[in-house]
C-alpha cells in the first residue's frame, strides 16, 4: 500500500518570477502543406490568487486552437521545453500512424530540449483536441491540452448561428490550502477511481462570462480534458440542440434536456438564448451541482434572427449517404467482444469488500465517494483489465489483427460484477466507428466517434470502419485507468 508522492512543479510557488504567465488560447488557421510549431512550455498561472507552476502548449492554457480545412496536410514540430518526456497524441484523427504520439509504439519519447516532427492530415470535418500520452495525469492535468477544428468543405454543412464557443471542461484537486494534491512520483496515484477534481475550469479558467443579444443562437464546441470526471451539462431556460459528436455531425438534429460527456469526448449542441436574462451552463448529477460559467442576454434583439432554422430539425444527407454504405452490417454477429473488469489482491480485496459505490441507474461515478481507499490503495494493489473474451487474455497480452478495408463489429462490457466496478469512457486510436446500441436497443441517430462511454453494468456494439495500417492503442480515458494497464493493441495490414 505504500506509494510516494512528487511535489514537483505543480505545487504553489511563490518565486516563480522567470517563468512567463500563461496566455490565453489563440487560432492558428492554417490552409494545406503549412508548417507550425506546437511546443510544451512551463508557464505560471494564477488560480484563486495563488500561483502554479503549469505546462502550456506555445505557453498557453489551452494551448492554440489549430483550425485546418477538411482534407488538408500540415506538418507540426513540437520542441520540449518542460522537465518531462512527452508526446504528442492527435486524438481522433485519422492520420498516419508514425505520428500518433504514443510512446515505444509510434515514435520515442521527445527528451527535454528534443524535437519531434509531426504529419497531421484532417480527413473528417468535426472538432478534436491534443494532448500528451506520456504521465497524461500530470501533463494533461497541469494544462497540455488544445483543440483541433476541422472545418466543412460545404459551409452551409452547419445551420446558422450568431456565435461559436469552443469551451474545453476541466478539474483540478486541491487541498484545504488551495494548492494542488500532490501527484504519484513513479505511478499515478489515486488509480482505483481516478483524480476527481474539485475546482471546475473552463478553457483554464475558473470564471467564464459570455454576453449575448437577445434571440441569439450560439454554437458550443464542447471537450472533456478531465482525468476522471463525467460532466452533466445543461443551460436551465435555454433550447438546446444536439448536432455533432467526436467526427462531426449525427444523421439529424435533436432536441436535448442535456449533455452527458465524459473524458476525451466531443459534442456540438446550438442553444437558443430566446428571453433577455442572466444564464448559466450547469453541471447536474445526483451528487452536485454547480454553475461552470454564465451567459448574459440583453434587451437588445439580435440583428440576424436563426430562431427559424434553429427550430427545424435538420438532416444531413452528406452524413446518411456515408452511414449508408455501413447499414448492411448492423445485425449481423460480433466478431470481438471485450470485458471491463479489474483484480484486486487478496489483502486488499478484503479491505474493499462491503464498501457501497455511489451511482445511479445511469451506471457513472459522479464523485470520488470513496476517498480513504482511492487515496491508499497503490497501483501495486490491483490492476483494471480490459479482457478479450475469445482468449481471456487482458490488456496488452493480446493484439487484435485486421485489415483496411474491414469493418468490424465490436462488443464492449462493462462487469457490472466486478470487485469494482466503474464507466470507462474508452477511446481507440486511429479508427473511426459507429455505436450501433447500448443494452441491445439501437441508436436511432448515429455519428461517427473514437471514444465511447460505457457506463456501469452497460454494454455497447461498435461498428469500425477501418481505414488505417499500423499498430494502434486502445485503452479507457481515465488517465489513471490507462497508467495502471487498461490499454490494448490491435494491428491493421495494409
Amino acid at each position: 500500500m505504500k506509494f510516494s508522492l512528487l511535489l514537483i512543479s505543480v505545487l504553489f510557488l511563490s518565486g516563480c518570477q522567470s517563468i512567463p504567465e500563461a496566455k490565453p488560447s489563440t487560432v492558428l488557421e492554417v490552409s494545406d502543406g503549412d508548417t507550425i510549431e506546437i511546443n510544451p512550455t512551463i508557464v505560471n498561472k494564477t488560480i484563486n490568487g495563488k500561483r502554479f507552476k503549469m505546462y502550456g502548449y506555445n505557453g498557453q492554457i489551452p494551448g492554440p486552437m489549430i483550425k485546418a480545412p477538411q482534407g488538408s496536410t500540415i506538418t507540426v514540430i513540437s520542441k520540449n521545453h518542460i522537465d518531462y518526456e512527452t508526446t504528442i497524441h492527435w486524438h481522433g484523427l485519422r492520420l498516419d500512424n508514425k505520428s500518433d504520439g504514443v510512446p515505444e509504439l509510434t515514435q520515442e519519447v521527445t527528451k527535454p530540449g528534443q524535437s519531434h516532427r509531426y504529419t497531421l492530415t484532417f480527413p473528417d470535418e468535426g472538432i478534436y483536441w491534443y494532448h500528451p500520452h506520456v504521465r497524461e495525469d500530470i501533463q494533461q492535468d497541469m494544462g497540455l491540452y488544445g483543440n483541433m477544428f476541422v472545418t466543412l468543405d460545404d459551409s452551409w454543412g452547419y445551420n446558422p448561428v450568431n456565435k461559436e464557443e469552443v469551451i474545453i471542461l476541466d478539474d483540478l484537486f486541491l487541498d484545504e490550502n488551495g494548492e494542488n494534491v500532490p501527484y504519484g512520483k513513479d505511478h499515478p496515484n489515486f488509480a482505483l477511481m481516478g483524480r476527481f477534481g474539485n475546482l471546475m475550469l473552463i478553457n483554464g479558467n475558473t470564471e467564464y462570462a459570455k454576453e449575448y443579444k437577445k434571440g441569439s443562437v450560439v454554437r458550443f464546441y464542447f471537450t472533456n480534458v478531465a482525468n476522471v470526471r463525467t460532466f452533466r451539462l445543461h443551460i436551465p431556460g435555454a433550447q438546446l440542440k444536439l448536432v455533432g459528436s467526436d467526427v462531426g455531425r449525427y444523421e439529424h438534429d435533436t432536441f436535448v434536456d442535456n449533455i452527458t460527456i465524459s473524458p476525451a469526448e466531443r459534442y456540438i449542441v446550438e442553444a437558443l438564448f430566446e428571453e433577455p436574462g442572466e444564464y448559466s451552463l450547469m453541471h447536474s448529477s445526483p451528487l452536485a451541482e454547480f454553475s461552470l460559467g454564465e451567459f448574459t442576454v440583453s434587451e437588445n434583439a439580435v440583428q440576424q434572427s436563426f430562431a427559424e432554422s434553429f427550430n427545424t430539425l435538420r438532416s444531413y444527407d452528406d452524413v446518411i449517404a456515408d452511414i449508408d454504405a455501413f447499414r448492411e452490417e448492423f445485425d449481423r454477429p460480433v466478431d470481438k467482444t471485450l470485458k471491463l473488469t479489474i483484480d484486486i489482491d487478496g489483502t486488499m480485496g478484503m479491505l474493499h469488500e462491503g464498501i457501497e459505490m455511489e451511482h445511479d441507474e445511469s451506471g457513472i461515478e459522479w464523485e470520488d465517494t470513496m476517498k480513504i481507499m482511492n487515496l491508499t490503495m497503490a497501483s501495486e494493489d490491483f490492476q483494471w483489465k480490459m479482457v478479450d473474451a475469445q482468449t481471456g487474455e487482458a490488456n496488452m497480452d493480446f493484439m487484435w489483427k485486421f485489415a483496411v478495408g474491414d469493418r468490424v463489429k465490436v462488443r464492449i462490457i462493462n462487469e457490472e460484477d466486478s470487485a469494482h466496478p466503474m464507466q470507462h469512457p474508452i477511446h481507440f486510436h486511429g479508427q473511426r466507428f459507429l455505436v450501433l446500441s447500448e443494452d441491445g436497443v439501437p441508436k436511432e441517430n448515429l455519428v461517427w466517434k473514437d471514444t465511447v462511454l460505457v457506463p456501469i453494468g452497460h454494454t455497447v456494439d461498435l461498428l469500425f470502419d477501418i481505414t488505417n495500417p499500423g499498430d494502434w492503442m486502445f485503452h479507457c480515458h481515465i488517465a489513471e485507468h490507462l497508467s495502471n494497464g487498461m490499454m490494448g493493441m490491435f494491428h491493421v495490414s495494409q
